[in-house]
């Protein structure tokens, strides 16, 4: 069992003892550290926080936990009940509420669930404001309100068809093209919340869904990482329904692969490479990604005559960097999808409009379409971290080792050789090392991933 305190939130499994696990205690002492940090930021008379959780079976009495824990602080909370992470966004600076809170622990199995802080703009909190609200957690200075000033908890439910208004309002979405497509899409809701925004949007825009875990009851069928091997039920449903392809999104409804309509991976690490192909066609600009996405996106940044820069892994480093860079589209890897002309913020329901908008203009499959961008394969595996094992040491030592290669450090150890790299770091949400590598095969990348490993396992005496 397992609890992660990282600036980027807290993280755990459900049950266990207090501090090894996310219990109840864990909860409130943690939502009280961000109502605390909420009031340090100005003073003023009523505080507002938007609320909203997947699906997830333990989602309902952790929501219940934080809601009562800020109402206690004198703070009020609008409860948006089952949301997605980026409708809560959206609905912060709609709300001109002074941050939000998701519940949710976004790909991690059932036993797991998360707070996930956010600003008044709806945003990720940075490093120095994660750290405060730690330090506040450990110092439980913390001051609760009288009987006369308690908060007060105001339901909304409107929010995800809100959501789906704000984009379906983006000028690059191209409404009629595709209602006159006539998609017919498949969607794996994975049980959670995406199996109601998902369709909602798709019927909004005059496509056929074929429902597949669309019942948001937290009992995911799979696991809910949106990977190939999870998918098998998906690929038959879509070879089966004769769809033109399918969608799977994780339980808050921030990352999203498509799947063609032969039942093959369009890639994770495509979707933001399919998604800024479109809109770097209409609006030339700069894109950004973390250093362990595809070069792909480099590449069509490149065609399209704009800058691409890789930030460290976390969304609110590439939101971090797409502002300096004035990015007009980035994201991540794992199928993130960040629009500034909608928010800062990872968003499956964007992703899916622009998908589709591309899909409807260049009227291809969407084989066709994965064929045309540059062909990379990526290996993805981890190390389990045990309490003795060095990370530090060993990610010194790997970058000691290929001193003499081109080294990028500000997130764990990048390599790039000529024509592959690896990324090896040390997760944020789980406690293990990441090894990410690309090449231009399946078989290449696999072998420079198991190479890795085995020196990190020299290096640790493992």
């Amino acid at each position: 069992m397992t609890l992660i305190k990282s600036i980027s939130g807290i993280r755990g499994t459900i049950g266990g003892k207090v501090e090894d696990n996310l219990t109840p205690i864990d909860a409130v002492k943690f939502a009280a550290a961000y109502g605390t940090w909420l009031k340090q930021q100005r003073n003023k008379d009523n505080y507002r926080v938007v609320v909203g959780r997947d699906a997830r079976i333990s989602g309902e009495m952790i929501q219940s936990l934080v809601m009562n824990t800020l109402v206690g602080m004198g703070i009020h909370v609008i409860d948006l009940g089952l949301s997605t992470t980026p409708t809560v966004e959206v609905a912060v600076p709609m709300e001109h509420a002074d941050g939000g809170i998701i519940l949710t622990a976004s790909h991690n199995p059932k036993q797991w669930n998360a707070l996930k802080l956010l600003n008044a703009k709806g945003e990720f909190l940075n490093g120095i404001e994660g750290k405060k609200i730690l330090d506040i957690a450990e110092s439980s200075n913390m001051t609760f309100a009288e009987v006369d000033d308690l908060g007060k908890i105001t339901k909304n439910d409107a929010y995800i068809d809100l959501h789906i208004d704000e984009v379906l309002d983006l000028p690059l979405v191209n409404k009629d093209a595709i209602e006159a497509a006539n998609f017919k899409v498949v969607v794996d809701g994975v049980n959670s919340t995406g199996g109601i925004a998902i369709p909602l949007l798709l019927e909004r825009l005059g496509v056929e869904p074929v429902k597949l875990y669309c019942n948001p009851t937290g009992h995911f069928p799979h696991n809910p990482e949106p990977l190939k091997e999870h998918l098998g039920d998906l690929a038959k449903s879509v070879v089966d329904n004769h769809a033109d392809f399918g969608i799977v999104v994780d339980p808050d409804v921030d990352r999203l692969a498509f799947m063609d309509e032969k039942g093959e991976m369009f890639g994770e690490e495509y979707t933001l490479v399919a998604c800024a192909d479109y809109v770097l066609s209409k609006t030339p600009g700069n894109t950004v990604s973390n250093m362990s996405s595809t070069r792909a996106l480099r590449d069509v940044t490149v065609k399209h005559g704009g800058n691409y820069e890789a930030s460290a892994v976390g969304e609110v480093n590439v939101v971090e960097l797409m502002k300096k860079n004035n990015a007009i589209i980035g994201g991540e890897g794992n199928g993130g999808i960040i629009f500034p002309e909608s928010h800062y913020g990872r968003d499956a329901l964007v992703g899916v409009a622009l998908f589709l908008s591309l899909l409807a203009e260049k009227r291809i499959r969407v084989s066709e379409l994965r064929a045309s961008y540059p062909n990379y394969f990526m290996s993805k595996k981890k190390i389990q971290l045990t309490p003795d094992l060095d990370v530090d040491g060993i990610l010194k030592t790997m970058q000691t080792n290929y001193s003499h290669e081109n080294l990028t450090t500000i997130d764990g150890v990048k390599i790039d050789f000529a024509n592959s790299w690896v990324h090896l770091r040390k997760s944020n949400t789980e406690p293990i090392i990441r090894i990410y590598t690309e090449a231009p095969s399946q078989n290449e990348a696999d072998i420079l991933a198991d190479r890795i490993i085995g020196e990190i396992k020299a290096i640790a005496n493992i």
